[in-house]
C-alpha cells in the first residue's frame, strides 16, 4: 500500500467478489488506511524541537519520533521511562500517540489518519454502493489498555452504524432496569477482527457477518468518554 492508492476501491472491489452482503461490517486496520492517505512520516525529515529533545532525553527514544508523538498529542497523559502514553488530537488515549514502525520501510514511521472517522466514511461509502446497501466499516489499531495485560484491537473509525448501544431502561433476564449499560458494538468488532489481523498476516480487512447493527452515519467518537464523565482525569 503506497500514499495515493485507491483502497476504498481495492476493498469494495474484494467486497464484491467475497460476496459481502447489506448488513455486513468491515474492519479495516489504520495502517493500510494510513498508508494510503500518505500518513507516512521520514525520521530522518524531522526536525525536533526543544520539548522533543528535553522527551528523547528522558526517555530514550529518537529526538525526531519524539517530534512527531508530541506534534500528534493534545497532551502526555502518563510517562515511566521509554514508555509515553498520549491523549492524541483524536481524543484517543494510546501509546506514543498511535504512531507505528512495524510493516513500514527502515527509517518511516506510520501515523494515525488524522479523522478516522472520515476515512471510514469513504470507504463504507464505496463498499455500500457495490454491494447494493448499508455495510459498516470499522477502522481499527491496537492498544494497550489501563488495568488490563495485552494488547486489543479497538475502533478508531466507525460508519455505516452506531457504534455504542444504549441498552439502558431496558431490562435484564430477571426484570431488573438497567441504568448503566452501553455495549460498545464497535470495539467488541474491532476486538474480534484482530484476531484474524496478526502482525504479519498480511491481512488488512476481516468481514463480520450477522451482527444486529442499527443503522446511522456512525463515528467512533462516540466511544471516547466525555471528560466531565471521566473518573481518572487529573
Amino acid at each position: 500500500m503506497r500514499p495515493g492508492d485507491d483502497l476504498a476501491g481495492m476493498i469494495a472491489a474484494r467486497a464484491a467478489r467475497e460476496g459481502v452482503l447489506p448488513g455486513d461490517v468491515v474492519m479495516v486496520a489504520h495502517k493500510v488506511v494510513s498508508k494510503a492517505e500518505g500518513r507516512l512520516a521520514v525520521l530522518a525529515d524531522v526536525r525536533p524541537g526543544p520539548a522533543a529533545r528535553q522527551l528523547a532525553a528522558l526517555t530514550g527514544k529518537d529526538a525526531a519520533l519524539c517530534e512527531l508523538i508530541l506534534s500528534e498529542s493534545r497532551r502526555v497523559v502518563r510517562r515511566r521511562g521509554g514508555t509515553v502514553i498520549c491523549e492524541t488530537h483524536h481524543g484517543l488515549v494510546c501509546a506514543n500517540a498511535g504512531i507505528d514502525s512495524s510493516n513500514t520501510p527502515e527509517g518511516t514511521v506510520v501515523l494515525l489518519p488524522a479523522d478516522p472517522d472520515a476515512s471510514a466514511r469513504r470507504l463504507q461509502a464505496r463498499i455500500a454502493a457495490v454491494v447494493g446497501g448499508r455495510v459498516g466499516v470499522v477502522v481499527t489499531d491496537t492498544h494497550g489498555r489501563a488495568f488490563r495485560r495485552g494488547l486489543v484491537n479497538v475502533a478508531i473509525g466507525a460508519a455505516g452504524f452506531e457504534p455504542v448501544v444504549d441498552h439502558r431502561g431496558g431490562r435484564d433476564r430477571g426484570g431488573r432496569t438497567l441504568v448503566a449499560t452501553d455495549q460498545a458494538i464497535a470495539d467488541e468488532l474491532a476486538a474480534a477482527a484482530g484476531l484474524y489481523m496478526g502482525k504479519d498476516s498480511g491481512t488488512p480487512a476481516v468481514v463480520a457477518s450477522g451482527v444486529a447493527t442499527v443503522p446511522a452515519p456512525g463515528g467512533a467518537r462516540a466511544l471516547v468518554r466525555e471528560r466531565a464523565h471521566d473518573l481518572f482525569r487529573t
